[in-house]
C-alpha cells in the first residue's frame, strides 16, 4: 500500500492509540510500556473477589492455640471487651492460649460502637509491646479495633487521617506488611471477620466513617457457633439485621461496571466495589438463610440451629458485601448511630447512649428499597419474594412498596422499635442527619439511584415511624 491511502490508515492508527482507554483489559500493542490509566472509559471493567480464611465448626475456638504455634507467635494481643472478657468465648480462646503456652496481653477495654478516640486507645496499647499476632474475641466493634490497632502499629509514623475513608480523612492506599490477625465472632452480624473495612465514630462529626483496604483483613475467621448462644435476644435480633441489610444492599448496590472512577492502577480499586456476580451469589445466599432462621434464633436463645446457621449466614453475607458494598441504610445509619441522644439498647451492657449498628440500618431500610427499587426491580421483587412475599401477580414498578412492606412485616414481628421517633429523633434532627450522611459516600455513592441531599431529609423523614 502506498501513497494517500496509506497514509490515512496511519493517520487513523494513531488516532485510534492516542483515543483507545489504556486500561488493561482495552489495551494492545500500542500501550506496553505506558502508564495503567483508563483515558476514555471512566467506569470501572473488573471486580476482585476477597475474604478471610474462614474455619467453620462448633468448639473450633479450642484450636487457636495451635493456629498460634503453628504462627511460631511469641508475643500476641488478644483484643475484647470488658464484658465479654467474663464469657465463655474469651475464656474457650484463653484456655487454648494457655494450654498451647503462648504468650499473651489482653486488652479488653474496646468500646462497643468504638469512636476515633477509642481506636487511638487500643492503637496506643498495640505500638507500646512488639506484637507479632493480633487476636480479636467479640462482635464488630472488637474485630475492626483489632485491625486498626494491627494497621497503625506496622506504621508507627502515619497519622490517623492517612488511612481514614475520604472526604473525613485521607484514604490513602495502605502498602505497607500488617501482622497476622485472627477474629473470633462472637456475634452473628458485622460479617468482620471476613471483611478489610473497620468502623468507627468520628467524634468531631458525630458520624460514622472508617478504614477501607483488603490489607487490614483478618488472615483468619475461626467462626465457632457455640459462641452465639450467649447473644441476648436483642443483641440477636439487632445483629441479625445487619446480615439483612448486607445482603439486601450488597444485591441491590450499583454494578460494578458502572462504578466511577475506573482506577489508575489496582490497587486504587477499592474494597466496596459494587454487584459483581461472585457476590450476588452470597448476598441471596445469605438473604435465604436469614428468611429461614433468623426469627428462630431470636425467639429461641437454645435453637442450635437457628444460631448457628445466622453465625453462617453473617459470613455469606460478609464475602458478598466485603466485595461488592452497602449503599443507602449503612450510610443513613452513621449519623444515627453518632448522634444518639438518649436512647440505650435492651440488652447491650453500656453505660453510654446506643443505638445498635444493626438497628441503625434497619430502621431506614423500608424507606431506602422504596426508593432504590426502580433501577433494578427484579432484584427487589427478587428480595421480597425470598422473605415471604407472593410476588406472582406484582408488576415491576411495584417492586419497592412490596419489599418496603415486606420488610416492616419482618421488624414488628422481631418487636423492632417503631421508627427513628422511637430511638429519640424528630423531624428536627433531619439537617443534622443528613449533614452526616454526605461524607458517607464510600458507601452511598454506590446506591443503584443517584440522591439528593433533599432525597436523603425524605428518606429521613420517611423513617421516623414504620407502622
Amino acid at each position: 500500500m502506498a501513497g494517500p491511502g496509506r497514509d490515512r490508515v496511519v493517520k487513523l492508527l494513531r488516532q485510534l492509540e492516542h483515543a483507545a482507554c489504556r486500561c488493561p483489559a482495552h489495551s494492545n500493542t500500542f500501550h506496553q510500556g505506558s502508564p495503567l490509566t483508563c483515558t476514555v472509559r471512566k467506569t470501572d471493567y473488573a471486580f476482585e473477589m476477597a475474604s478471610s480464611n474462614i474455619r467453620y465448626g462448633g468448639g473450633v475456638s479450642r484450636e487457636i492455640g495451635m493456629d498460634l504455634q503453628n504462627l511460631r507467635a511469641r508475643n500476641v494481643c488478644l483484643m475484647t471487651d470488658r464484658n465479654l472478657f467474663h464469657l465463655p468465648p474469651v475464656k474457650a480462646v484463653l484456655e487454648s492460649l494457655v494450654k498451647s503456652g503462648v504468650n499473651y496481653k489482653v486488652y479488653d477495654n474496646v468500646r462497643v460502637e468504638p469512636t476515633d478516640t477509642s481506636f487511638k486507645d487500643a492503637i496506643s496499647f498495640a505500638k507500646m509491646h512488639s506484637f507479632d499476632v493480633f487476636v480479636a474475641v467479640g462482635g464488630g466493634s472488637v474485630i475492626d479495633t483489632c485491625k486498626a490497632a494491627n494497621l497503625y502499629a506496622c506504621h508507627p509514623d502515619a497519622d490517623f487521617l492517612d488511612f481514614v475513608n475520604a472526604p473525613i480523612g485521607k484514604g490513602k492506599p495502605v502498602t505497607g506488611t500488617l501482622k497476622p490477625l485472627i477474629a473470633v465472632p462472637t456475634t452473628a452480624g458485622t460479617g468482620s471477620e471476613t471483611t478489610g473495612v473497620a468502623i468507627f465514630d468520628y467524634e468531631p462529626l458525630k458520624a460514622k466513617t472508617g478504614i477501607a483496604s483488603r490489607a487490614i483483613r483478618p488472615t483468619l475467621g475461626i467462626v465457632d457457633p457455640d459462641h452465639t448462644l450467649s447473644m441476648p435476644e436483642r443483641v440477636a435480633a439487632n445483629s441479625g439485621f445487619d446480615v439483612l441489610c448486607h445482603a439486601l444492599e450488597s444485591y441491590t448496590a450499583l454494578p460494578y461496571h458502572k462504578r466511577a472512577p475506573c482506577p489508575s492502577n489496582p490497587i486504587n480499586r477499592p474494597a466496596y466495589q459494587g454487584s459483581n456476580p461472585i457476590s450476588d451469589v452470597w448476598s441471596r445466599h445469605a438473604l435465604n438463610v436469614v428468611a429461614k432462621y433468623m426469627k428462630r434464633s431470636v425467639q429461641d436463645p437454645e435453637d442450635v440451629e437457628a444460631r448457628s446457621s445466622m453465625h453462617l449466614a453473617s459470613v455469606f453475607a460478609g464475602i458478598g458485601f466485603g466485595n461488592a458494598g452497602v449503599h443507602l441504610c449503612h450510610g443513613m445509619s452513621y449519623p444515627i448511630a453518632g448522634n444518639v441522644k438518649t436512647h440505650i439498647a435492651e440488652g447491650y451492657s453500656v453505660e453510654h447512649p446506643l443505638v445498635p449498628h444493626g438497628l441503625s440500618v434497619v430502621l431506614t431500610s423500608p424507606a431506602v428499597f422504596n426508593f432504590t427499587a426502580p433501577m433494578c426491580p427484579e432484584r427487589h421483587l427478587e428480595a421480597a419474594e425470598i422473605l415471604g412475599a407472593d410476588v406472582r401477580q406484582v408488576k415491576l414498578a411495584d417492586a419497592g412498596a412490596v419489599l418496603a412492606d415486606t420488610l416492616r412485616h419482618f421488624l414488628f414481628d422481631l418487636q423492632v422499635e417503631d421508627g427513628l421517633a422511637a430511638v429519640g429523633y424528630s423531624t428536627e434532627d433531619i439537617p443534622a442527619l443528613v449533614k452526616g450522611t454526605v461524607p458517607q459516600e464510600r458507601v452511598t455513592k454506590l446506591s443503584p439511584r443517584g440522591h439528593t441531599e433533599d432525597d436523603l431529609a425524605l428518606l429521613f423523614e420517611a423513617s421516623m415511624k414504620l407502622y
